[in-house]
């Protein structure tokens, strides 16, 4: 391979971060026949294609692959360097951050405070979270960061973990159960309300109950936790919350919390982002603030063996 012309990075970088010749050139202020040979340079001294077209896309080749990280990282590093810009972010940037329903309303205030005071100049969007397409989002640069309790994720993906939650159930001040702990049966023939965004009703509060040969009735769906609590305030139903997370709305809206009498999974809240972003300075600052203010979160009690009154 032949000697490598330094201004070339930031094309390629760019090239390999968007697949396109066109979102490219546009991110470099230049035209896309001059993005189109600064690609034809790349391929010579590479000796690799690079972007080859599927369909109506450009998809990168193996070796693309394996230098879209080192390269990210040489162009930020540049950047940094050139801009004496080593212990924070200076300049107007925008990051896209999904954020998982039951983690929302605990992150947005304290982390737009926490980047107001500490990062002047970036614009933070706040997007929901879309678990089918978490690892293409965040492969293809559409999501920064993916904060929530995630699920399965790309093996390519950077996953940190943030802290464990629990449940507990969640009523109306004057519910039965705000006064006394209910019993399997008590808890299995109330009206239950399930946060679903696909309207699915079984959880791993079932595959519990029927371990006690019960069943419960959910009554109603709502796609979000924050309608949830809202509805329970105002209803007899009850529903499964995190207590950490839903702690401030709990106190906010008067709900009452109770120990649901059956040993359940803990969520784990976590934050994914992809490599090539890991050492990115602006980046990494994002994700220290979300790290923070999330780890700031109030501690929700460990979960406390019980014996099970049914």
């Amino acid at each position: 391979m032949e000697a490598l012309d330094l201004n070339l990075l930031p094309a390629l970088d760019a090239l390999l971060d968007t697949n396109s010749v066109t979102e490219a050139a546009r991110r470099l202020h230049t035209s896309t026949s001059a993005m189109s040979r600064t690609l034809t340079r790349l391929r010579e001294v590479f000796g690799d294609p690079l972007l080859v077209r599927s369909g109506r896309h450009l998809v990168p080749t193996p070796r693309a692959l394996e230098l879209r990280q080192d390269v990210a990282a040489l162009v930020e590093a540049s950047r940094v360097l050139l801009t004496h810009e080593g212990g924070g972010v200076r300049r107007q940037r925008d990051f896209v951050v999904r954020v998982g329903d039951a983690v929302a309303a605990r992150l947005a205030g304290p982390l737009l405070g926490a980047v107001g005071a500490q990062l002047p100049g970036v614009t933070v969007r706040l997007l929901a979270a879309d678990p089918a397409d978490s690892a293409v989002a965040l492969r293809d640069g559409q999501v920064d960061i993916e904060v929530g309790v995630l699920g399965r994720t790309d093996p390519e993906t950077v996953v940190q973990r943030l802290f464990s939650d629990r449940w507990v159930g969640v009523a109306a001040a004057g519910h039965p159960f705000a006064a006394d702990r209910p019993t399997v049966a008590a808890y299995a023939s109330a009206r239950h309300l399930e946060v679903s965004p696909t309207g699915r009703t079984h959880s791993p509060i079932d595959d519990r109950l029927a371990l006690h040969g019960r069943t419960r009735r959910v009554v109603a769906t709502v796609a979000d936790l924050a309608t949830a609590l809202f509805t329970v305030a105002t209803t007899e139903l009850i529903c499964p919350a995190p207590a950490a997370l839903s702690r401030p709305a709990c106190q906010a809206l008067g709900l009452a919390t109770f120990e649901i009498p059956l040993p359940l999974p803990a969520p784990v809240v976590a934050m994914a982002w992809h490599p090539r972003n890991t050492a990115d300075a602006g980046h990494r600052a994002v994700r220290e603030l979300v790290a923070t203010v999330l780890r700031d979160a109030p501690e929700a009690p460990d979960v406390r063996s019980v014996g099970v009154a049914v």
